[in-house]
């Protein structure tokens, strides 16, 4: 028979396991909305610089990034992908030591553009507030820097961002130089939300640590503002963007490869 002391010490037991719950869950929705696109770059590295990790893995996983999945997230089967066949090619791997002189017109428009296996992405870029983002992605473009690769990262939890422009696939490549952070003051980025159709620089938590990765918001998304916006999605864009989120990624967590085979078959940047 349990006696009224016993019944104590097991009451208070249970509570400190609620509380000690309580304070994991926590911590974890805090790495997930902090590492948004950080495991991608989790380190950089001059040469290959692993240039996406957002800030969001400054917390205590640096080398998953993507532990910002939801404790309660429950495995789901997976969708079928919705995306067409790559186009053949190889990628390159090339690297920079230091970053290509601006050369762009900084009071011209451009748009670069995604032709991917799921379907064209068209991107206005924002010049004149990120001159250098720009500039750094009209150069890789041209050298087929972003050509043939496959777009790695998915979350859907916490945060709902595809991310991309590793040619390794592995969260950690990148052009070899780093690029400064720009327009972290946009207007569109109210409240610490980065708005659906944003696209912004992926950096590994600390300051001018963006290389080549980048990632695209597809629904609102609730992150610092410390990831360069330079870009806007079209609308045409979105509904591709809406396709490879319906069919989810591949952890069922929340944060993993997307399901949907994504593949950047050619990156353009024009001027328009």
């Amino acid at each position: 028979m349990v006696t009224q002391e016993q019944r104590k010490r097991q009451l208070a037991r249970e509570k400190f396991l609620r509380q000690q719950q309580r304070r994991t869950d926590a911590r974890r929705k805090a790495r997930m909305r902090n590492s948004v696109i950080a495991s991608v770059l989790g380190v950089v590295v001059i040469g290959s610089v692993a240039l996406y990790t957002t800030g969001a893995l400054k917390d205590d996983d640096k080398t998953n990034a993507s532990s910002e999945t939801t404790p309660s997230a429950a495995p789901t089967s997976k969708a079928p992908d919705p995306c067409e066949k790559a186009a053949a090619g190889k990628v390159k791997t090339a690297t920079w030591k230091k970053e290509p002189a601006v050369t762009i017109d900084k009071s011209a428009k451009y748009t670069m553009k995604l032709a991917t296996t799921c379907g064209e992405i068209d991107i206005a870029m924002k010049t004149s507030a990120a001159p250098h983002t720009v500039n750094s992605f009209s150069f890789l473009a041209g050298k087929g820097y972003f050509d043939h690769t496959k777009c790695h990262r998915l979350t859907t939890s916490g945060i709902y961002v595809l991310q991309c422009g590793d040619p390794t696939g592995s969260g950690s490549g990148g052009p070899g130089y780093t690029i400064p952070d720009e327009n972290l003051k946009d207007k569109s980025l109210k409240d610490n939300i980065y708005p659906a159709g944003t696209v912004a620089m992926a950096n590994t938590g600390q300051a001018h640590t963006g290389g080549s990765q980048f990632f695209l918001v597809y629904q609102d998304s609730q992150l610092p503002p410390s990831y360069t916006p330079f870009g806007t999605i079209s609308e045409a864009g979105m509904k591709v963007m809406k396709k490879i989120a319906g069919a989810g990624e591949s952890t069922g967590a929340g944060d993993g490869a997307p399901n949907a085979t994504v593949v950047i078959n050619k990156a353009t940047v024009t001027k328009s």
